[in-house]
């Protein structure tokens, strides 16, 4: 039976310093935001249940990892606790405690959480529940620039994401501090002595705030005499309740039962994958791992998959993934995934290259382009994502070519071009963002000032390519609907000193010194009168048109010139 424990915070924040307690291989990298370690730290602050923490008493020779702050080295007595359940929460408050930063994917974040000492001293802060697959890391302590709007907001928050706006309020202090410091020493700067009106109730929610560290979890510990692809299934049956996992991670626990030490395979190949300008997530090359496989997507086959079986298909999937980027990169001009509207395009382009042997004709290359045009605009993996991925790689495996990927993308949709009503609405979040800027690329597009081509990776931050509202926001907000304001049509893509130069400027000041042919390589119309500010919709509606006949013109010269059936 596991051994049940009442453990305090401080208690196992100096045991995951001290190196007693790590990670097992199978844990998944430390992912939480800001937003979630300060909701975290609110939560043990009003003493409200957070959970239970499970560990494992292992055997030494268990593979395990270093947890994302700094840890030492594990003595060799004692006991050798792996932590399977409460690895986010732990690895949060050690950081925030201890104002230390977290090592994510091999660079340092800071997690900074500031705290109100002037709070209101009832409940009446309101947790949003999100949709499925909204991930805002989004704090109003980070808003910038700080309005008053937004710093009269947070008062009523208890805890918030530091930042220098919120610092700027001397009743704001770093939770960090609240665990190193005295009262008076962060008191008395801010002018609060022990015979202040204030003092008396500033300390006791400082001992509040300190009183976290008292805070106790109930630890549950397996024995060591378990074996480790039983607690491999322990884990994952802990953490498949709920949404605590993705099914990748879930995915990759078994894994590891099987193969021990992938997760380094695993992590060095994304780290080499960033040298690329492609920062994946690990679930990619797990997911591609398993499709050179078993010819398929999903993760529930897994448990019939020998390792002999997945270390067979590692190889191939780096190679397929390796020449899928290459070819996005160097011959389409993919710069990075954030142009992708899902990272599945790399394991469908990687099977297609790898059944032909990594040698593609020119034909062939066109054809499997214009797919990937087409399906990434039109948002192919949306939804059903492992049905329609499935879908695709049943139609490779099958022997069939991008001919018969697009086919499928037409029925999907019921076309392969766009019309100008496309555009309607749409904001730069919408894949036909990526679908513009890709068409603007090809047709030669640069920036007004410095004649640069687009590349999302241009040395200089003056240099980096942003996107500009045409019609400034200051001009139109309020007289036009924010929908409006923000859509693709009203968007071009400029330099950063560029932009910051143009600032409020009106479009009928500015775009006349813009010679005509860079207006229309942008398809910004060349017409004076649309440029007014009374006459935006009507902008709007000529660069929708503008905009669907790049798209499509870029479609059809891949392709080969030869105009596709709308």
């Amino acid at each position: 039976m596991p051994d049940k424990r009442d453990v305090s915070v401080g208690v196992l924040v100096e045991k995951l310093k001290s190196g007693e307690l790590r990670l097992p291989e199978l844990q998944r990298p430390y992912v939480w935001t800001a937003v979630q370690v300060r909701d975290l730290m609110d939560s043990l602050y009003r003493r409200y249940p957070a959970g239970s923490i499970l560990a494992w008493n292992s055997p030494r020779e268990t593979p395990e990892r270093d947890a994302a702050v700094a840890q030492e080295e594990r003595h060799a007595a004692g006991e050798q606790l792996l932590l399977l359940d409460g690895q986010q929460r732990l690895t949060s408050l050690a950081a925030v405690m201890r104002g230390e930063p977290v090592r994510v994917r091999g660079h340092d974040r800071s997690v900074t959480i500031a705290f109100n000492l002037d709070h209101p001293a009832s409940v009446d802060e309101v947790t949003e529940v999100e949709e499925d697959g909204e991930e805002d890391d989004v704090d109003v302590g980070d808003a910038q620039p700080a309005t008053k709007a937004v710093l009269e907001a947070i008062k009523s928050k208890t805890f918030v994401v530091g930042s220098k706006a919120v610092f700027a309020d001397k009743r704001w202090v770093k939770v960090a501090d609240v665990f190193s410091k005295t009262d008076t020493q962060i008191l008395k700067p801010i002018g609060i002595n022990s015979d202040h009106k204030d003092w008396d109730k500033y300390s006791e929610r400082l001992a509040a705030v300190r009183a976290i560290q008292s805070y106790e979890f109930v630890m549950h510990v397996l024995e060591r005499s378990r074996a480790y692809d039983e607690v491999a299934e322990i884990f994952v049956r802990v953490n498949s309740r709920g949404t605590k996992l993705r099914s990748s991670d879930l995915a990759l626990a078994q894994i590891t039962a099987k193969w021990q030490g992938v997760l380094d395979v695993l992590e060095e190949y994304l780290e080499h994958c960033e040298k690329s300008d492609f920062d994946l997530e690990i679930g990619l090359p797990v997911r591609a791992m398993v499709v050179f496989a078993t010819k398929q997507s999903r993760f529930k086959s897994l448990a019939s998959v020998s390792a002999a079986r997945l270390k067979e298909a590692w190889p191939k999937a780096k190679d397929g993934i390796d020449f899928a980027i290459n070819l996005l990169r160097e011959n389409w001009h993919v710069g990075d995934e954030a142009l992708l509207s899902s990272p599945y395009f790399l394991i469908v382009v990687a099977v297609f290259a790898m059944l032909r042997k990594r040698e593609l004709s020119e034909k062939e290359e066109r054809e499997l382009q214009h797919w990937f045009l087409v399906a990434n605009m039109f948002a192919r993996f949306s939804g059903s994502s492992e049905t329609t991925l499935d879908a695709d790689l049943a139609t490779l495996y099958s022997g069939g070519g991008a001919a018969d990927l697009l086919s499928v993308v037409k029925q999907q949709f019921g076309r392969t071009r766009l019309n100008p009503s496309d555009f309607d609405f749409r904001q730069t979040r919408s894949p036909l963002f990526n679908a513009v800027y890709l068409a603007l690329r090809a047709r030669g597009a640069k920036d007004w000032k410095s004649g640069l081509a687009f590349s999302r990776h241009h040395l200089g931050n003056s240099h980096q390519i942003e996107f500009h509202h045409i019609f400034p926001k200051a001009q139109i907000s309020g007289r036009y609907e924010k929908k409006e304001v923000n859509e693709i049509a009203n968007m071009a893509f400029l330099s950063s000193s560029k932009n910051k130069r143009l600032g409020k400027t009106k479009p009928e000041d500015y775009l006349p010194a813009i010679p005509k042919d860079l207006l229309k390589r942008h398809a910004i119309p060349t017409n004076p009168e649309l440029w007014k500010i009374e006459n935006y919709r009507e902008f709007l509606v000529a660069r929708r048109q503008l905009l669907a006949e790049a798209v499509n013109q870029h479609l059809d010269k891949v392709i080969g010139d030869t105009p596709a059936a709308v």
